[in-house]
């Protein structure tokens, strides 16, 4: 089972929660730690992991989790509601690279991934989220690669290649309407005339009024 498997497993699982993605990181910047905060825990991995509540109604969270040296449990660490998120910093828009900045209401951290395309598939993963979780207060994405919104970009041109689609299908089913419409009067008008013949045939053959002027049926005029 590969770590982020099994963060899912330990972390979420027991509290009903799903992760959707997850980014291992370091800092770009070592916090200073007070001289009090001695004996620590040594090293440890970190990874920023974004979830979902199997409850409804569903929500949402990111979800910092650490993995100690010599340990092969994980252990949650600071949690954000996805609301509490303001702004995803791409930090450049013209390559790729694994640096990132999270801002939250009460929280400002920079990251490193620990590859450029770890980091794109997980922002993928979170503007998704964000779209699809969040009615308001959506947070704002900046420098990021237009690869990022990739999915977004494709969902729109599938949205908007299945609408000219509609429209050329209305188009023609209008045409073809206006076709039948046409048929179906000239198809009346001959019915019409045809009703008509028909009538005047059937008065002929019942008494004298095809017959000519001065002329009555039956009489021999020799």
């Amino acid at each position: 089972m590969n770590a982020k498997s099994a963060i899912n497993k330990e972390i979420f699982a027991p509290h009903d929660e799903r992760m959707l993605g997850a980014v291992q990181v370091k800092r770009r910047t070592k916090k200073k730690i007070p001289f009090l905060a001695t004996g620590g825990q040594g090293e440890y991995l970190t990874y920023i992991c974004l979830s979902v509540t199997n409850k409804k109604p569903a929500q949402a969270s990111i979800t910092k989790v650490k993995q100690f040296e010599g340990s092969t449990s994980f252990v949650r660490r600071t949690q954000w509601m996805l609301e509490q998120l303001r702004q995803v910093n791409g930090i450049d828009p013209n390559k790729d690279s694994p640096e990132f900045d999270l801002i939250f209401e009460n929280a400002f951290d920079q990251w490193v991934a620990s590859t450029a395309s770890e980091k794109c598939t997980f922002f993928q993963v979170l503007h998704h989220t964000c779209q699809q979780y969040l009615t308001d207060k959506k947070p704002e994405f900046i420098n990021c690669q237009s690869k990022i919104m990739g999915g977004n970009s494709i969902l729109h041109s599938a949205a908007d290649s299945v609408t000219s689609a509609v429209q050329k299908a209305s188009q023609a089913l209008n045409e073809r309407g206006e076709r039948l419409g046409r048929a179906e009067e000239k198809t009346e008008e001959l019915k019409n005339s045809a009703q008509q013949f028909a009538e005047t045939a059937h008065k002929c053959l019942d008494g004298d009024k095809c017959c000519p002027s001065g002329v009555s049926a039956g009489t021999n005029t020799l």
